[in-house]
């Protein structure tokens, strides 16, 4: 039931789950496997063979895929090597205001209530207040206004925050 729920909830969809147990029945490794389980390890197990199924799991689940730069007015993100630059300078940001920039570059011209942001930024099922997401922002443009690219990251009046290159009416 546990898999089921984590494959139901977006957050968790493509989450890769290994099922550690002791039932060795044929039965419940199938009901295991369809319930969203990747792979499954009956007790008594060695911690090698754990790690070897966790590394084979993951490279499953996680695939060596290139990603694209993200980029608007000379500003640059790098999924890869999670750098921001623009120009060429690189711009210093915490990991928390990557992952907002991230996010909001990914998603432009869509504006984003705090809580939403709480949510896609932060994760799910943290007890935050959603005017933390101001604090980031700020911190953000921050940032951004050494190399005038402060505007690109826009309040939206009554909603909350978006992306865009474009100059706000």
């Amino acid at each position: 039931d546990f898999a089921r729920w984590l494959r139901k909830n977006d957050l968790t969809a493509d989450l890769p789950i290994i099922m550690l147990t002791a039932k060795v029945e044929e039965d419940y490794r199938i009901q295991g496997l369809e319930a969203g389980v990747d792979d499954y390890l009956p007790k008594p197990f060695s911690v090698r063979e754990l790690n070897a199924r966790m590394k084979a799991v993951l490279r499953r689940t996680n695939p060596q895929v290139a990603e694209k730069n993200l980029q608007a007015d000379g500003l640059v993100l790098n999924p890869v090597s999670k750098r921001v630059t623009v120009n060429g300078q690189d711009v210093s940001l915490g990991p928390t205001e990557y992952r907002l920039l991230e996010f909001l570059m990914t998603n432009q011209d869509r504006a984003y209530t705090r809580s939403y942001l709480l949510d896609r930024v932060w994760g799910g099922n943290v007890y935050i207040e959603d005017r933390t997401v101001d604090v980031h922002v700020r911190r953000l443009r921050k940032a951004l206004e050494a190399f005038s690219c402060d505007h690109l990251i826009q309040t939206v009046r009554g909603t909350g925050y978006r992306f865009s290159q474009k100059t706000p009416v």
